[in-house]
């Protein structure tokens, strides 16, 4: 799961008391990181677009950590200081730039 940076602590500290509760013997959990989503009911339609997206990141050596997908929905996981660089790549690659 990933939540936001005001609520990391507290979600860390439920995930512990969670494990220990069903004998889980470790709770991993990652800081500095962001989520980045393609979004929209056209990706039922449109093949490629994950491909569009990974190959977007790659070509700005953005590292894709997980990935995460559902019907209309693709998100990666990926380092929190190539976030706003993620974007814009992210935008250019859909053509959501242009005006």
């Amino acid at each position: 799961m990933t939540v936001t940076k005001t609520d990391f602590k507290k979600a860390r500290e439920i995930s512990e008391q969670v494990a220990r509760n069903i004998g889980a013997t470790e709770v991993l959990t990652a800081e500095g990181i962001a989520k980045v989503s393609v979004i929209g009911l056209g990706m039922k339609s449109n093949a490629g677009v994950a491909a569009t997206m990974f190959k977007a990141l790659a070509s700005e050596n953005i590292n894709i950590r997980l990935i995460s997908t559902s019907e209309i929905r693709i998100s990666c996981v990926i380092e929190e200081k190539y976030s706003e660089l993620a974007v814009r790549v992210l935008h250019t690659a859909f053509g959501l730039d242009m005006e």
